[in-house]
């Protein structure tokens, strides 16, 4: 069955299939008062029955189908129930008669074809519903609509409305305040167009999410509760070999990766998601897709889709996809890094610097708007992403720093700094890169470039956010780029045309507010290490934010700036705001609770055992050793070290048990005693599990390693 759609013939529903599944929602839809289009091929004879109980029953007196079949349906009076193993001693067969709970029968039992002849004879009475008589061939998503391609070589398109909202129109979705931002940035943006003499009616926020992941083999991850469960490894020693080699970002893809890789494609293409790079991340046994550049509404739907997809293909070759953000500690963890723009309706990017970025005033207005908007609105970014998983990643030598701060490169710092000191007048060229090998041309070489310490980098004509997390919606993240950029335009906007309007030239009043925006907002620019203690404290200077935790970074959300800039754009009202902080406190406090439980039984159904069973053969080596006559000075040491690890690993498992018997108070209260208390709980009890697994034997290790997992593929 397809979604609730719009059709271009008038539809409002189309159902796929004239099987009983598809005619029974096809005349229901149908019957409630939606124009409906059933899409079905000429099928062959169905010799098959179908077992109907009381409430299929109902539901074809409902839609006046039952009276046309029941004569040819035989009624289910009663039940047999046969033991059909092969042991010895079998259980006796048990009946159950309808007559013994007052019913006629359990059901009824009818052939498909009297079944099916039945709902298509009530189809064809119902003025609502048409048929047409032809196969589903594929399926092509655009920024709008869904094309159903048709084995004759026709279609139908279908507009699919994702907007849920409640009885009093409050959003309850990531769709409808994402459509609301578009909106809200297309005009502000068409505004400043229009002072640079576009004639574009509509901008669009556009977007390209790369999406990394992790692939394992199955048998790993359903021997591992923490994975099933959490999404990560609440335990797990580092292996002796990581990531230090780098030697799976510049490998080969394995050959059962790359097969299942290849299937995610092209299911993916079946469905409308065009998809355009494929490749080995940093960590071991990590990948990355990335989808080609598209509207950032579509874009939100085609990555929830790929993130489906990777799920669904993986167990068809052995393998299993985590999505989480850190799922194995000591190496890289996910995100997906938000390549973000603006376009007009002409298809013009407008953050394409052009051949000569320091005189493309169009440009550089609509750069420096990126710079007020993250600058203005960096805790709003901030708590954006903000989430228990992703406080794992963000601050860590792999990812963005929690401090939200803007890469630039040196090409755009350079004209910014000229246009700061009164107008640029270059722009810095890449020259031609010189390989010195003679049958090797020289290449040009791109004045740009990249920083993967920045967690808001100019990519060469659009800005990659990159510390959304791997398994995020991107809706809201962009949701609130979107209403950043909007007020920044919209500033920029009103004083542009209030200059104008009082005659004075647009260059010189460009001039004159590109070089205020960039006095006032240049803070948030910095091209160096974000892993360094040295901008850590350059950032405390600069009094940039630096949330380093969810709890500490969610208050941003419902800030009364926040709200505001929320309301004025009709973006999210008051209710609305507070609503998604009270799901995001949730969320992070149940995440933390469920990673703490699972901690605890971990500890006492898998590692103690395995711990004490070590303990107690030890024990007996030494105790053997010394009824041999020997002194096993370091089979005692063992023994004692071994021991006392042991001790202090139930004494952290029973006070983390403790510690989550927690409750009452507020949700930001339960938050923060989650943060300071269960937390480093958990990470004291993981610190003493992993040197237990150090140093016990992998014959009795009952958890698939660090060593296993990552690299056998």
């Amino acid at each position: 069955m397809m979604p609730i759609m719009t059709v271009n013939d008038g539809s409002e529903v189309v159902v796929v299939g004239a099987g009983p599944a598809g005619l029974t929602t096809a005349i229901a839809l149908a019957q409630a008062g939606l124009t409906t289009t059933l899409v079905a091929r000429e099928a062959p004879a169905d010799h098959r029955t179908t077992a109907l109980l009381a409430g299929s029953i109902t539901a074809l007196e409902t839609l006046g189908v039952w009276n046309r079949c029941a004569g040819q349906a035989a009624p289910l009076k009663v039940m047999r129930i046969v033991d059909a193993t092969v042991r010895l001693i079998r259980a006796p067969e048990v009946y159950f008669s309808a007559e013994e709970i007052g019913l006629d029968a359990f059901g009824y039992n009818i052939e498909n074809k009297h079944l099916v002849a039945a709902l298509a004879a009530r189809a064809r009475e119902l003025p609502s519903l048409s048929l047409i008589k032809d196969e589903a061939r594929a399926v092509e998503t655009r920024d709008d609509n869904v094309t159903i391609r048709l084995k004759s070589g026709g279609a139908v398109t279908l507009v699919i409305p994702t907007a849920f909202v409640s009885w009093t129109g409050e959003a309850l979705d990531k769709k409808t305040p994402l459509l609301r931002s578009m909106e809200a940035v297309s005009k502000q943006a068409v505004r400043v167009l229009r002072l640079f003499g576009s004639t574009a009616e509509r901008v669009f926020a556009t977007c390209g999410p790369e999406q990394e992941y992790f692939l394992i083999d199955r048998h790993f991850y359903f021997a591992r509760p923490d994975l099933i469960n959490a999404g990560r490894t609440l335990f797990g020693a580092t292996p002796p070999k990581g990531q230090e080699m780098e030697d799976q970002y510049f490998g080969t893809i394995p050959e059962r990766v790359l097969a299942c890789m290849s299937e995610v494609e092209t299911e993916l293409f079946k469905v409308g998601v065009p998809v355009k790079t494929r490749h080995n991340e940093v960590a071991p046994s990590q990948y990355e897709i990335a989808p080609v550049f598209e509207n950032a509404n579509v874009a939100a739907d085609h990555q929830m889709m790929t993130m489906e997809m990777l799920k669904k293909v993986a167990p068809k070759y052995g393998l299993a996809c985590l999505l989480h953000e850190k799922p194995f500690a000591g190496v890289n963890g996910s995100g997906k890094h938000n390549n973000w723009s603006l376009s007009d309706e002409f298809g013009n990017n407008l953050l394409g610097p052009g051949d000569t970025p320091h005189d493309n005033m169009q440009f550089l207005v609509f750069c420096a708007a990126v710079l007020k908007g993250v600058d203005k609105w960096q805790g709003l970014l901030r708590a954006s992403i903000a989430s228990a998983g992703n406080d794992h990643r963000l601050g860590a030598n792999e990812a963005p720093p929690a401090i939200i701060s803007i890469f630039l490169g040196d090409m755009l710092t350079d004209i910014f700094e000229q246009v700061e000191k009164g107008g640029a007048k270059s722009t810095k060229s890449g020259g031609t890169l010189d390989t010195g090998v003679g049958v090797l041309p020289k290449l040009p070489r791109d004045a740009g470039d990249r920083n993967r310490t920045s967690p808001f980098a100019f990519t060469g004509n659009k800005f990659e956010f990159r510390a959304v997390s791997s398994g995020q919606n991107i809706a809201f993240p962009n949701t609130v780029l979107n209403v950043a950029m909007a007020d920044a335009l919209e500033g920029i906007a009103n004083e542009l045309e209030a200059a104008t309007a009082k005659g004075e030239d647009l260059n010189k009043a460009v001039a004159k507010l590109l070089t205020k925006l960039i006095k006032e907002h240049k803070r948030i620019i910095f091209n160096g290490n974000g892993y360094s203690a040295e901008w850590q404290k350059e950032a405390a200077k600069r009094k940039l934010l630096n949330h380093k935790n969810t709890v500490d970074a969610l208050p941003e959300l419902v800030s009364k700036e926040s709200i505001k800039l929320f309301e004025r754009f009709k973006i999210l009202n008051e209710r609305e705001v507070h609503a998604r902080y009270e799901v995001f406190l949730e969320n992070y406090n149940k995440t933390i609770n469920v990673e703490g439980q699972l901690m605890v039984l971990m500890a006492n159904r898998y590692i103690l055992p395995a711990a004490l069973e070590y303990q107690r053969q030890i024990g007996q080596s030494v105790a053997a050793a010394k009824a041999g006559g020997v002194t096993s000075a370091q089979g005692k040491k063992l023994l004692s070290s071994y021991s006392k690890l042991v001790d202090r690993f139930k004494v952290q498992s029973d006070a983390l048990a403790a510690l989550l018997t927690h409750g009452g108070g507020s949700a930001e209260k339960h938050a923060k005693y989650m943060r300071d208390k269960v937390i480093p709980a958990m990470s004291k009890l993981r610190e003493t599990g992993d040197q237990i697994e150090v140093l016990t034997p992998h014959a009795i290790w009952p958890l698939p390693t660090y060593r296993e997992m990552l690299f056998v593929k």
